[in-house]
């Protein structure tokens, strides 16, 4: 039988590689450009950049090569990065599909789908930022631990979990975790020098890209190493503070916003 999987290639959990972000991917290949890309598959072209933020972030690696100057406003070609998860995701489909067509005969008459068994491996987050590191560094006490996660070269987040959820879930140093932060939980403050706020996060970076509407506006910071960060601020914040895409700023969030996940 056909199967429309959601696979996480990396086997994290919570955030999915699923069939729309590879059609993204093919779109933009086969069309040459982001926005061309995201007309052949329905989405709008902000749509388009967060699914691609998305995977830079998942991977570490960036998964198109950009340029201006392209057909529909830019030109884009898949980096071996993103040519190799289509060519992964697409292998892992068609193996998937082929171990429901065995197992399918065993449950007939069960009232249990095959699907049904794989859906509940793959799991889905409304949280914006999902990036993937590697646990550097731990400080617990009793009750509570500060756990340090580097997501690039250049950047590492921290978050406080509970003494059994670092038990329970066996963080130790030099483990590969996943951090969560939902965009609202995100400040934006432009500059170079870090603000002086009671906050244990401080990500520099660049402006990448600002949508602004009449109530919010989304920031898109570029960390370095491909990642960035997306923050859902007000309107009349992002006007007062003039932000401005290509401009210096820093990421401000605390570290009981961040949720870690494991494989």
């Amino acid at each position: 039988m056909p199967i429309n999987a959601s696979i996480t290639l990396r086997s994290d959990g919570p955030t999915s590689v699923n069939g729309d972000r590879i059609r993204l991917l093919e779109a933009v290949a086969r069309e040459g450009s982001i926005s061309a890309g995201a007309k052949a598959v329905g989405i709008t072209y902000k749509a388009a950049w967060d699914w691609l933020d998305a995977l830079a972030n998942l991977f570490g690696l960036p998964m198109l090569d950009t340029r201006t100057g392209g057909r529909a406003g830019g030109g884009a070609t898949l980096t071996p990065a993103g040519a190799k998860v289509i060519e992964a995701y697409r292998r892992m489909e068609a193996e998937m599909a082929r171990v429901v067509r065995l197992i399918e005969p065993d449950l007939a008459g069960s009232g249990i789908s095959p699907l049904n068994l794989f859906s509940g491996y793959f799991m889905r987050t409304s949280a914006r930022n999902v990036l993937r590191g590697t646990i550097v560094s731990i400080d617990a006490d009793a009750l509570n631990a500060d756990v340090a996660l580097a997501v690039s070269d250049e950047t590492t987040i921290h978050a406080t979990v509970t003494a059994s959820s670092l038990k329970d879930l066996g963080l130790i140093v030099g483990r590969e975790a996943i951090v969560l932060i939902k965009a609202p939980f995100v400040m934006i403050a432009p500059g170079t020098k870090p603000p002086t706020v009671s906050v244990a996060n401080r990500i520099a970076g660049r402006i990448a890209r600002i949508e602004t509407g009449t109530v919010n506006a989304e920031v898109v910071l570029d960390i370095g190493g491909g990642k960035s960060l997306a923050a859902s601020i007000t309107a009349r914040s992002a006007e007062a503070l003039a932000l401005a895409e290509g401009n210096p700023a820093f990421a401000l969030f605390d570290a009981g916003h961040v949720i870690i996940a494991i494989d």
